[in-house]
């Protein structure tokens, strides 16, 4: 992307939208589809700039998600599909590729000898670690290229943005 359609697009992010002469007349759910555009082209930008700035990450962003999960506490195959609203089978799956990575491994589960509880390795916490730090100096980086009325703007939009995520997730994770 040049400097120049990078600012474009940073500044149509960050202008306030225009006033409409008649509200009636204005599509109700323009805010929510240009905030679902903009989280979409964040997301697929960060995946993609994480692949070509540090070639060697290469796991894929349910097995990261599942990585964030696990760093609070160890939990249950069924708990990990709840948190992700993902399938058991489909969690399982992904286990199955972090437990041959050596990122996690099985606990036993102290209320209930039957089930096991997966956990983050240490090779699982240094994966995550490294994996926060080089989105964190990608994000700084790009920050770092914004207008400081545009950095100034993201900022101020963050504690909104917070409280969106918290209601989207609704009462399981509030």
């Amino acid at each position: 992307m040049s400097a120049a359609s990078s600012s474009d697009s940073a500044q149509s992010v960050a202008a306030p939208a225009e006033p409409c002469a008649d509200p009636a007349a204005a599509d109700p759910f323009e805010p929510a589809q240009r905030l679902t555009d903009v989280v979409t082209r964040l997301r697929r930008a960060l995946r993609s700039s994480i692949r070509t700035d540090y070639p060697w990450e290469s796991l894929p962003m349910a097995q990261v998600e599942l990585l964030q999960t696990l760093a609070a506490a160890p939990l249950r195959v069924g708990e990990l599909a709840a948190r992700q609203r993902l399938a058991p089978n489909t969690v399982s799956g992904l286990v199955s590729k972090l437990l041959e990575a050596g990122f996690v491994d099985r606990q036993a589960d102290p209320g209930d000898r039957r089930t096991a509880r997966i956990a983050l390795t240490p090779a699982g916490h240094q994966q995550l670690e490294d994996w926060q730090r080089a989105h964190e100096r990608r994000i700084a980086t790009a920050l770092a290229t914004l207008t400081p009325v545009d950095h100034a703007a993201v900022m101020a939009a963050l504690p909104g943005l917070e409280h969106l995520a918290t209601a989207l997730a609704g009462p399981k994770e509030a």
